[in-house]
């Protein structure tokens, strides 16, 4: 089941689903909530991804600096942070989506599923496909989060990235 704007709202205010957000209102849509841009990284190497993450290597980044509150990004692959905390509970995941503002600029957001038992304040990945590149302000409200009830609990998350960013 897909959680609507009010069982989100719920969530958020009684068991922290969503945290250090800037404006619920702006940000509960009908089928999910945004999330906004804190900061934004150049991937400055490879990376290495294998079976059992036994030689997994995540690659360096270095931060791109905002000019008044502004920031340019040329057409290129980004790492990009978001403000909000998610806190999924075992019984609860959730899928992230480019918002369509986003999308019509000619960039998107790589994304993987948000695991019931999650809790951090995510990374994605930021395409600029657009040759023209994109202006995007801090904060910025660049991703859709929908959360899905599971059917029962699951044993939850418990990969290296729990807790991430917090």
């Amino acid at each position: 089941m897909i959680l609507t704007k009010e069982e989100i709202r719920k969530l958020i205010l009684e068991k922290g689903l969503v945290r250090d957000y800037i404006d619920l209102e702006k940000q509960l849509q009908p089928n999910g909530f945004d999330c906004t841009l804190r900061k934004v990284a150049v991937i400055k190497e490879e990376g290495k991804v294998d079976f059992d993450n036994s030689e997994r290597k995540i690659p360096r980044v270095e931060e791109v600096d905002f000019h008044e509150d502004w920031i340019f990004l040329p057409k290129g692959v980004y790492r990009a942070y978001l403000n909000e905390v998610i806190s999924l509970g075992n019984d609860v995941m959730a899928i992230g989506r480019p918002r369509s503002s986003l999308v019509r600029c000619g960039a998107t957001v790589l994304t993987a599923v948000w695991d019931a038992g999650y809790e951090g304040r995510s990374e994605v990945g930021l395409v600029v496909y657009n040759e023209n590149g994109i202006w995007l302000k801090r904060n910025a409200r660049i991703l859709q989060l929908v959360f899905m009830k599971l059917s029962k609990e699951t044993e939850g998350y418990s990969g290296i990235f729990k807790g991430e960013n917090v």
